[in-house]
This record gives C-alpha cells, sequence and structure tokens, in this order.
C-alpha cells in the first residue's frame, strides 16, 4: 500500500516530524554555537565526566549481574501472583525520581529501617549519600528493566530445546552451559548498553543522593553552571561533552544488540526439569522474596511516612501541585498531536525519516535540550517566566519516543488489515481516521496518553532550570522541602505526587480501553 492510494493522509506525520527534529536539532546547535571551543575543560569538569561514566558503568553493572538469577528463577518458576510481579517490575518506570529517592532514604538512610536494624545489631548506619548512594538508587529503577529484557531471552528458547536437553540428560549445569549462557552472550551486552546510557543523564538521582563536589554528574554541573553561576558557555560546553557521552553509549547499544536466536518452536509450554530439585526451589524462592523486598519497601515506606505528614503540607505544595497537573496535560496533549500523525505516516511505509525524528529525544537529555531553548529564548524574553510551558513541551518531546513505539505497531495493523477496504469503499481521509483508525486505538491511544501524563507529572529536570519560587511543580516542591529538613511534609508531598502520577496514568488507560477492541 505504500506505493499507492492510501485510506489516510501522510502529511501531517510529516509536518509533526520537521517540528520535532527542528526543536531538537535547533536546540542543540544553539549549544554547540553557545560553547567555547577555545575554553579548556576544568578539574572540577573531568570529574564530572569520571563520576557520570564510573556511575553508569557500575550501575550498569549491578542491574544486569542481579538480573540474571531474578529473570531465572522467574524463568523457570510458576506461583501465583507470577503475572502481578511480572507487571510490578514496570512500576518503577513510571514511578517518579523524586518519590523513589525518598523511599530509599526511608529505607537506607542513616535513619532508615535497614539503618534501624544495624543499631540494634550494634553496628553504624549506612551512609547512602555518594557514589553508592547514586548505584543504589540507580539498581533500584534499573533492576526491574534488566530483568524484564534478560527474562524475555530466556522465554524466547523454544520449549523443544529444554525438553530435547533433558531427554539426552543434561543436567543443570548442562542446561546452563547449552541453552541459557549463549543467549545471556547474546542478550546482557544490549542490556548492559542500554542501562549504561541510561544512567549517564541521570539527573534527579545525582541531585539528591550525589553528596557533595566528588559526586557530581554532568547533569548535575549543567545544573549548576546555570543555575548558580550562570555561566552559559561552560553548560553549552558540558552539554556538548554529554551529547557525545550518550551518542557513542547509543550507537555501543546498537552494536552489540544481536538478532540471532534460537529459532522458533511449537509454542508449547516451557517445562524445567533441571530445576525440580528442593535446593532449587528454596534458592529461587529466596531470590524472587528478596527482589520483591527491595523493589516495594520504598514504596512501601513512602505510603507508612507520607500518610501522617499530609496534614503538614504548606500552600505552596496545592500551587505546585496545580502546576504539575497543567503541565502533564499540557503534556500529554502535545505527545498525542505529534505521536498520532507520526505513527500513522510510520505505518503507511512513508516514516524512515518519521521514526528517526521521533527518537531524536533519546539522543539528547532534558537539560540539554533546556539549555538550548534558555540560549534561544533568552535574548527575546525571559525564560523564567515560559518555565511551565518549556517544561510541557520538553516532557512531551522526551515522551515521544515510548509514545511511537506503543502506537505504531497497532496503527500498521489496522490500516493492513481496514485499508484496501475502506478505499474499496471510498472511504478514505477524515472518515477513514474517525470511524476505522481511531475507535481501533483507542487501547494504545490511552495507554500512550497515561504514560506521557505519568512521566510529565514526575519530571524533574527542565523545571529545576527555568523555574521560580511561583512557578514549582509538585517534584521541585519535593525537593525544596527536601533540602529545608522538612522530612515529614516531604513525604507527604511524595505520597501526593505517587497517587496522582498513578491516578493520571490508570485514567488514561482505563478510559482508552472502556468499550474499545484492546
Amino acid at each position: 500500500m505504500a506505493d499507492g492510494a492510501q485510506p489516510v493522509g501522510h502529511r501531517a506525520g510529516l509536518v509533526a516530524a520537521v517540528l520535532v527534529a527542528a526543536l531538537i536539532l535547533g536546540c542543540l546547535l544553539a549549544v554547540f554555537l553557545r560553547a567555547e571551543t577555545g575554553r579548556g575543560m576544568a578539574a572540577a569538569d573531568w570529574a564530572g565526566v569520571r563520576f557520570t561514566v564510573v556511575q553508569a558503568a557500575l550501575s550498569a553493572l549491578f542491574s544486569g549481574v542481579l538480573a540474571v538469577p531474578l529473570a531465572r528463577a522467574l524463568a523457570r518458576r510458576r506461583f501465583a501472583g507470577r503475572r502481578l510481579l511480572i507487571a510490578l517490575l514496570g512500576a518503577p518506570f513510571i514511578l517518579p525520581v523524586i518519590v523513589a529517592v525518598l523511599g530509599m532514604l526511608a529505607v537506607f538512610g542513616r535513619n532508615g529501617w535497614v539503618s534501624l536494624m544495624l543499631g540494634w545489631l550494634g553496628l553504624p548506619p549506612l551512609q547512602i549519600y555518594g557514589l553508592h548512594g547514586v548505584v543504589l538508587a540507580h539498581v533500584f529503577f534499573n533492576l526491574p528493566l534488566a530483568t524484564r529484557l534478560i527474562l524475555q531471552g530466556w522465554q524466547e528458547i523454544p520449549a523443544e530445546r529444554f525438553r530435547l536437553a533433558a531427554q539426552l540428560g543434561a543436567g543443570p549445569r548442562a542446561m546452563w552451559q547449552l541453552l541459557e549462557l549463549p543467549m545471556l552472550r547474546r542478550v546482557l551486552p544490549g542490556v548492559l548498553a542500554v542501562i549504561f546510557a541510561i544512567c549517564l543523564t541521570s539527573f534527579a538521582v545525582a541531585l539528591t543522593l550525589g553528596g557533595g563536589p566528588g559526586a557530581t554528574t554532568i547533569e548535575l554541573a549543567i545544573y549548576q553552571a546555570f543555575r548558580f553561576d550562570f555561566d552559559l558557555a561552560r553548560a553549552a560546553m558540558l552539554s556538548c561533552i554529554q551529547i557525545v557521552l550518550t551518542g557513542c553509549a547509543a550507537l555501543i547499544a546498537l552494536r552489540v544488540s544481536r538478532n540471532d536466536g534460537f529459532g522458533s518452536g511449537l509454542d508449547r509450554p516451557v517445562q524445567r526439569w533441571d530445576a525440580a530439585g528442593i535446593a532449587a526451589r528454596v534458592l529461587d524462592g529466596g531470590i524472587i522474596v528478596m527482589a520483591a523486598l527491595f523493589l516495594l519497601m520504598p514504596l512501601a515506606a513512602i505510603g507508612l511516612a507520607g500518610a501522617p505528614g499530609l496534614h503538614l503540607l504548606p500552600g505552596s505544595v496545592v500551587v505546585a501541585t496545580l502546576n504539575s497537573l497543567l503541565v502533564a496535560l499540557a503534556s500529554t496533549g502535545v505527545t498525542l498531536l505529534l505521536s498520532m500523525p507520526m505513527a500513522i505516516t510510520i505505518a503507511l511505509g512513508r516514516g524512515r525519516a518519521v521514526e528517526l525524528a521521533g527518537l531524536l529525544g533519546l539522543a539528547a537529555s532534558p537539560l540539554v535540550i533546556g539549555t538550548g531553548l534558555f540560549i534561544v529564548i533568552y535574548p527575546l524574553a525571559d525564560p523564567f517566566d515560559l518555565a511551565l510551558p518549556v517544561t510541557a513541551l520538553v516532557n512531551a518531546v522526551m515522551a515521544l519516543p515510548f509514545a511511537l513505539r506503543i502506537l505504531v505497531p497497532r496503527a500498521q495493523q489496522v490500516v493492513t488489515r481496514y485499508g484496501p477496504l475502506a478505499l474499496s469503499l471510498d472511504m478514505a481521509g477524515g472518515p477513514f481516521l474517525r470511524r476505522v483508525l481511531l475507535p481501533r486505538m483507542r487501547a494504545q491511544i490511552g495507554f500512550a496518553a497515561g504514560l506521557s501524563a505519568a512521566l510529565s507529572m514526575g519530571d524533574l529536570g527542565v523545571i529545576a532550570l527555568f523555574a521560580d519560587p511561583e512557578r514549582a511543580t509538585l517534584p521541585l516542591q519535593v525537593y525544596r522541602l527536601m533540602g529545608a529538613y522538612q522530612m515529614q511534609a516531604a513525604a507527604g508531598a511524595a505520597l501526593l505526587l505517587l497517587v496522582l502520577s498513578m491516578a493520571l496514568f490508570w485514567s488514561f488507560d482505563r478510559g482508552g480501553r472502556w468499550h474499545a477492541e484492546a
């Protein structure tokens, strides 16, 4: 259908792609032009680069190493609540970072649950600030992602391979060497590279848990140069370094990703005769329980600590909550206005450049784009007056790649299945869009909208550059309460943020699936 008549036009998608590319590339160009090429790197800048690379490497390593036994245990066991547990592994992705950090502090901080138990044993409390705290928080966020990706690798091994290995008398050690280890050699390098790239652009974690100049990432250095020194040239130079590192990490991730696998099977249920022993059952059960506790305890801590602090919330939290809701809804609207026509264009088979434009948001961090927008806006208007619209716009661009990943497959199915029939009935353009495409994509549209709203609601990135006391969002207000040592009020605001983020996600996702063909 790509070469003939189409049931719906593709020009709107091209226009949306041009706007996205112009925004991102224009911001990157502004950053490059503002950077002073003859200016050298200070010792603190090099320290920030080293810390960024080290913490990203350690975070990827620990996340990958810990995810292997957890994914193996989930692949080998069937138990009540398994699907729910696997679904919960996706929760940290939409969890506001500042909420997770508060939960980590409540569990692993100096006055947290673990330190309290260590005190009972006569041991000193934990010190969560610094490199180990940043790595611990990144493992919390990325262990579920690594587990899901590696679990997919286990599930791609056909059941017939395990059956044949068992018939040949292969024990647990031989099964590991013949089937599982080759799969890990294929999957694990790509997982490590992806997590490494994600951790390179960490901002909120380093901002709250960095613990001083010795634990400063490039993103945090950009923020400090911007907010405290107003040194746009240094911020631009650091942004250029960030772009180079992120680009190299993305290329490595693509390079090490391999598509060769074990082939297809007959989709039979997998039986693991090598895992029938008592020792294997106890080992897998212990791993699953420990991982569940690690992932769920911070959320439980936020609920327990936040409920008593709700009545301590100052009036500024109410204003910040309204600002966050406005930003989240505006960002969601912009994301859908851009992603829907782009997804349709890609589904029509004319969207290679459109798809590339949609992925540009993964190549630049929000702080880099925010720095570019500030450089562009500063000669024309007061950027701080545009804090909320700029935050909504950048959040929409950051959510665009995820929205496209959700929308494009379904759009391709609908266009392929119903496009020829619609053309034969002379139903093209608007009628096809209203009567065929949109109704059959409601579930995916709702999911994309919910994801975009939740991500925008919990974002602590661009708003930290542009905000003033009157224009703070709820995540920024939580951070300010933490900085003022009002920890109970911060926990209450964090609980409110968590509830609102999850409520937005659920409302949009549920609304899209209501009376829809899912």
